[in-house]
Order: structure tokens, then sequence, then C-alpha cells
């Protein structure tokens, strides 16, 4: 049997009890516990939602509900049902105003913001690859939407996902909507970069669209949820095809 020499490391831990060992070794995040995860606080700040009571828990399966302190639904898969289109107009529409969204749209923000709890599950419209998250004070609802919502595979480093739902509980307010948005995000580098300069070009960027959803009330109907999240669903696929077409139609005029 051949014998290695130990490490100059090895030799100073040497014979010290673990105890001892354990003191004085540093933490990249000391303070982070279940519901105070930094990069997931970080990511609602990006989506509008500033978890000031520390207490905001993602959720992507059955177990993040248990440690959330919650009850897990007694149907899972759960169906939904949509309610019907008119009970969540799209902003823009006749029945509800651009300005009128973005107000209750930051009114609602602001008051998730200052909740005690926070509760965000997350996973794919019912049927389709599109991700949604769910931004919700609600105890009651979340362990369902989990239920409604298919089950995707989780992200990390937790990132914006292109419908992002506001619902909030216990308000005497009662509002339903849902908005469409053309945003320019990065186009995904295909080589590596190992290194930077500082000196590098903007990255090219692409046209998207993302959907937010909001729904406020006293006790808020899951099937209006269902409704603005699949109807968002619809129009963002909408918007991809017609942009798809026009691409596709730009390169076959410059083939011309």
């Amino acid at each position: 049997m051949f014998c290695y020499p130990a490490t100059t490391q090895q030799a100073k831990t040497e014979g010290v009890p673990d105890s001892v060992k354990r003191v004085g070794k540093a933490s990249a995040y000391p303070n982070e516990y279940p519901g105070q995860v930094y990069a997931f606080n970080w990511c609602l700040n990006g989506d509008g939602v500033t978890p000031l009571r520390r207490s905001a828990f993602r959720i992507t399966k059955p177990l993040d509900l248990k440690i959330a302190g919650l009850t897990p639904p007694k149907k899972n898969p759960l169906q939904v049902k949509a309610a019907d289109a008119s009970q969540i107009p799209e902003a823009g529409s006749d029945n509800l105003t651009f300005e009128q969204f973005d107000e209750v749209s930051q009114r609602t923000r602001d008051l998730l913001s200052l909740s005690d709890h926070l509760y965000c599950p997350e996973g794919h419209v019912p049927g389709t690859r599109t991700s949604v998250r769910v931004i919700t004070n609600s105890a009651t609802l979340a362990p369902d939407i989990l239920a409604y919502l298919d089950r995707a595979p989780r992200k990390d480093p937790p990132e914006s996902l292109p419908i992002t739902v506001y619902l909030l509980e216990g308000t005497e307010e009662a509002f339903a909507g849902f908005a469409i948005e053309e945003i320019e995000v990065p186009i995904p580098v295909k080589e590596e970069v190992l290194w930077t300069t500082g000196n590098e070009s903007d990255p090219e960027t692409e046209a998207k669209s993302v959907a937010s959803v909001v729904v406020v009330g006293q006790k808020p109907d899951i099937k209006v949820l269902a409704a603005g999240i699949e109807m968002s669903q619809e129009a963002l696929a909408n918007d991809e095809i017609e942009r798809e077409a026009k691409k596709a139609a730009a390169e076959k005029a410059k083939e011309e």
C-alpha cells in the first residue's frame, strides 16, 4: 500500500477538533433561509415585486409547498375550466385602457411587496411549453395553482418568465386584466465566452412578447386566473407566429 504525504492544509488541521475547524468558515450568503433566497429575491425585483418581509417562496414542486408551510392540494393535477374571456379583458381593448391596467398593476405589485408572505408557483401553461410565474399572497390558492400548472424543469438561477401573474387576495378592490408587451431580449451566444475586455459591442437583440396578468379581490377566482393565463399564452403564440412570418418574408425578399 502506498502512502502519500499530507498536504500543507491537512498538516495544519491534523489533530484539531471538528468544532474548531468549523469556526470562521465564510459563507457567500450567510443570512439565507427558506423564504429568503437572494437570487430569487433579485428575480422578483425584476418582476416588480420586492419581498420586504423577507418571506418569498419559490414553488416548483409539491415538496416546496411543505417547505412554505402550505397544505398540498387535494387533486393533482387539477383541471380548471377557465372563466369567460369577458371577465378578464386585455389592456388596450374597449373595456380596459393601458392607463387603467398600469395603475392597478403598480398598486398590486406595491401591496404584494408589503405582504407577510409571498408564494410563487411556477410551471407551464397546461398543454404548452410556455412558462409562467404566479406571485401571490394567497396561501389558499397557491397549492391549487401549482396543481393547475404543468410541471416544468426548475431553472437556476431563476429568471423572469414569459407570463407573470400578480394575484392579490384580501382587498376590497376587485380587478382582473392582462396586457401583452413586446420587449427586446439579447440573442443567446452560441460560443462560450471565456473572458471579456470591456470593449465588446452591445449584444444583438430580438423582439419577444411577454404578458402580465393582474387579478385582485377579496377571494380571487382561480377560473379567472386560468382565463388570463391561457389567453396570454395564446396571444404570445400568435405574436411569435406573426414575427416568424415577417422574418421569412424579409429573407425571401433579400433572395429575390
